[in-house]
């Protein structure tokens, strides 16, 4: 093999879903040791799988990302307050954002009945799975957040529902840049 080659391994879980939280959780950690990286970036809807990871990730910098406000209903946050407290006890961000692949965007195809670019990009990145759109999402919101730099890796987890089922190592890039995102390895994903 080639001394320009790097050697990683991949898991591809038989179903998606909630019941791949743990193992991707672990994989992810494994990973991102072995990288250096420190940074990590979760989706969390109801915060449980914020929580999780929280325990899991101390001494990481760990970056939960819900659902914006008014997603599911006007005014209405899906995050649970205990939940949040927990996230933050443990010395986490968390990060409540207009979806990249949303927003007004998301209001021209309710109204009008037409999809807009950001939804075709959704779309697409869904050929790899539900959590790549995912993953990929929260990292240019974390990045127009100033959260996360465009130009060093992290790790960033999403999933299909609930839970976390996909983890990719990741360049981030910022929405009006979002053709330089970099997946640069897929930790793990569900087998489609």
């Amino acid at each position: 093999m080639s001394s320009q080659a790097i050697t990683a391994t991949t898991t591809y879980f038989t179903n998606p879903g909630k019941e791949n939280t743990e193992d991707t959780i672990r994989l992810t950690k494994k990973r991102a040791e072995e990288l250096n990286i420190n940074t990590i970036l979760i989706a969390s809807t109801s915060g449980e799988t914020g929580v999780r990871a929280a325990q899991v990730f101390e001494g990481f910098r760990l970056i939960v990302v819900s659902h914006s406000t008014g997603l599911t209903k006007p005014d209405t946050q899906e995050l649970q307050l205990e939940h949040r407290s927990l996230v933050e006890s443990h010395g986490a961000t968390i990060l409540t954002a207009t979806h990249a692949f949303g927003g007004v965007g998301r209001a021209v195809r309710r109204k009008l009945n037409t999809y807009q670019t950001e939804e075709i990009i959704a779309y697409t990145l869904r050929v790899l799975g539900e959590g790549m759109k995912v993953a990929c999402e929260i990292a240019l919101m974390a990045a127009d957040a100033g959260l996360v730099r465009t130009d060093q890796e992290v790790v960033s987890l999403g999933g299909t529902g609930r839970g976390a089922d996909t983890a990719v190592v990741l360049k981030p890039a910022h929405a009006q840049d979002f053709f330089d995102i970099r997946v640069n390895e897929i930790i793990c994903k569900p087998r489609l």
